[in-house]
């Protein structure tokens, strides 16, 4: 049960003197409690045998409305700094699963549901704050502050009568232990289901063009309702267990004061105790129900813990596949580019989606890769930026393995604007400064003129400050590849690799942005993968990729004049292009 506390060492023995103080006031807090109950027996006691005065009174009075004040202050020192550590934790593991998101390649996503991910970041974290926080709280009170309680009503009053009044603790230990163990089983259950919800809210918002222009929505709407129902069932049969903690409770601390009364009563009789004792006796029991609840209390919050925490850490235990070679090597500038007989297939996929692809790339020239839909371009640009290690044959920059270069100099030497573009929902101007944090809109404007978004600039309600939406659902396809493009060119990268990223331009744009590039980046290295082979007739070489082998290599005239895929695939785009002009 309390393996959660075991797994959380790390950041107890940092912040130790936090708890250490935080316990230590609540002590002393729970310490103070127990005074006023004996301030009241006393005073009854004076009142039964007629010995109470005036003088005495107001001392009580002074000396109850003192430890009043001193308990409140007390007690707001143990719960701000008790707490404080609890949102400090919750703020250390959401960086840590931010900081290993963003260390993980695309395996770990291709495994790991992005709401799956979003329920562990949020919902999960929640309860291991409770559980650092509720938990140790509920875990003093459950033990130190109820033996203490205990103590004074042994010593105190009567210790037949503490024993008798509590038999039914026995009772409630086991019966906690069993509901505390359906509990850990059915909240894991009651995660996942809410992960699986999660992540289809998340898949139907991101496609919900798609859903309205197949009329799916109904059918979504009933999924969503199966997918609730399912949440909801499993989170009732966590609520089931939760329901029996409390009647459980109170039955058990009715069923003790039921005998501290009755016991308590025959021992007045007896003059064995004081009516003020057994009042007394009384108020210690009914300030014994929460240490007695929260016995359920805590073993409900560490059963909750510990299943939210190994979810937590199952993510946090994921080894990165790509990772820096232990003494990388320093390379000053990527000069050249060797990919010798390269070969890689996707895990599971039964087939190489490159085989034997070699390239020799200097800087400066422009590499044109074509060829048709799956023939394993964009596969060649993930292991050119590191995305996948396991693969056969080599890639080179100056003469070294790209493997033995730091993952941080590797990727700021390049700049990538893959096929689907990624807006955040931001202005426009941030989300070009992404490539570069400090630019000014004089280089912002400049990389817009480069990118042919000038005009669009203007045509939007406050411009640079336009709002994109979430993924950039207020621009069109165009205007996100072009704003993409602009994010690139700002950072003036040493390698720019654009994967099909003029697909939803026209050609009258694309041959502007074309023009461009080849003014811009005559001194450095320019990948472009693209189906319109307008885009990369410029190119110094030219590859053409059929079922991930190179087929074909060359300059745009030496292509042509092989008359191969590349000569009539580019003779049909020219015969269409004019069509489209005569229509």
């Amino acid at each position: 049960m309390f393996a959660v506390f075991k797994k959380l060492d790390w950041f107890f023995k940092r912040y130790w003197k936090r708890y250490v103080f935080a316990i230590t006031a609540l002590i002393i807090a729970s310490a103070i409690g127990l005074i006023p109950p004996k301030l009241v027996g006393y005073i009854i006691d004076h009142i039964q045998f007629d010995t109470l005065t005036m003088q005495l009174l107001t001392m009580v009075i002074l000396g109850y409305v003192t430890l009043t004040v001193v308990h409140y202050a007390i007690s707001f020192l143990w719960d701000y700094t008790l707490f404080g550590g609890a949102v400090i934790l919750e703020r250390w593991m959401r960086s840590r699963l931010m900081d290993h998101f963003l260390n993980m390649s695309p395996t770990f996503f291709g495994k790991n549901r992005t709401g799956d991910l979003m329920a562990r970041s949020t919902n999960d974290l929640k309860v291991i704050s409770l559980t650092a926080g509720f938990g140790i709280l509920t875990l003093v009170d459950s033990t130190t502050f109820m033996f203490m309680i205990i103590a004074v009503m042994g010593f105190t009053i009567s210790w037949p009568l503490t024993f008798a009044a509590l038999i039914p603790l026995p009772i409630m230990a086991v019966i906690m232990n069993k509901y505390g163990t359906a509990i850990h089983s059915r909240f894991t259950a009651a995660q996942a289901a809410f992960s699986d919800l999660n992540n289809s809210v998340l898949e139907s918002i991101k496609g919900v063009r798609v859903v309205r222009a197949f009329v799916q929505e109904e059918q979504e709407e009933q999924r969503f309702q199966a997918m609730t129902e399912h949440v909801y069932a499993k989170n009732m049969e966590v609520t089931k267990i939760d329901a029996l903690f409390e009647p459980t409770m109170k039955i058990l601390v009715g069923l003790s004061y039921t005998i501290g009364l009755g016991y308590g009563a025959i021992q007045v009789f007896e003059n064995k105790i004081s009516l003020g004792d057994l009042v007394t006796f009384n108020v210690y029991l009914g300030m014994l129900i929460w240490p007695m609840f929260a016995v359920g209390e805590l073993i409900n919050i560490l059963q909750r813990g510990n299943a939210s925490l190994d979810r937590v850490n199952e993510t946090l235990n994921y080894k990165a596949d790509v990772t820096d070679a232990e003494n990388p090597v320093d390379v000053q500038h990527p000069d050249t580019i060797d990919i010798d007989h390269l070969t890689f297939s996707y895990i599971g996929s039964g087939k190489n989606q490159l085989s034997d692809v070699s390239l020799h790339v200097r800087q400066g020239e422009t590499i044109g890769v074509v060829g048709k839909t799956g023939a394993g371009k964009t596969t060649l640009f993930k292991l050119l930026l590191r995305e996948y290690t396991r693969f056969e044959g080599s890639i080179k920059i100056c003469g070294v393995d790209h493997a033995n270069i730091r993952l941080n100099q590797l990727r700021n030497w390049i700049g990538y604007v893959p096929q689907d573009q990624m807006m955040f929902s931001k202005t426009i101007r941030e989300n070009i400064q992404f490539g570069k944090a400090d630019a000014t809109d004089e280089e912002i404007n400049r990389v817009m003129e480069l990118a042919h978004f000038l005009e669009d600039i203007k045509a939007l309600p406050e411009g640079l400050d336009t709002e994109v939406g979430e993924s950039g659902v207020t621009l069109s396809g165009g205007q996100k590849q072009r704003v993409a493009l602009a994010r690139a060119f700002i950072k003036n990268p040493d390698i720019l690799i654009l994967d099909d990223a003029l697909s939803a331009v026209d050609g009258k744009t694309e041959a502007n942005i074309i023009a461009h590039l080849r003014e811009e980046r005559k001194h450095k290295t320019t990948f472009i993968a693209a189906h319109r082979l307008s885009a990369v007739a410029h190119a110094d070489h030219i590859i053409v990729i059929e079922d991930g082998k190179i087929v074909e290599a060359g300059t745009h005239d030496v292509l042509m004049a092989s008359k191969g895929w590349y000569y009539s695939q580019y003779i049909q785009q020219q015969l269409e292009s004019s069509q489209k002009e005569v229509d």
